[in-house]
């Protein structure tokens, strides 16, 4: 059964940049920054005290599931 809350295509993408630029995060002010404050409302990223976004550990899960799931082989 499905109980994530939707998450829309540019949010989904905000998502993925998130976890491509890894620790020094995204700064607020960019295009996707309506998308990274709605993600950070979901709590799957943080705006850290410099101003820069990073995803959590559960936008990292969700990442994992559900942008870019990797195969077992």
């Amino acid at each position: 059964m499905w109980n994530q809350p939707y998450l829309e295509t540019c949010c989904r993408s905000a998502l993925h940049r998130l976890t491509l630029v890894g620790r020094p995060g995204r700064p607020d002010g960019l295009k996707d920054g309506p998308c990274l404050a709605r993600l950070s409302g979901m709590g799957l990223a943080r705006l850290r005290p410099d101003g820069r976004y990073e995803a959590t550990a559960e936008g990292l899960e969700r990442h994992a599931t559900e942008i870019a799931p990797r195969k077992i082989a």
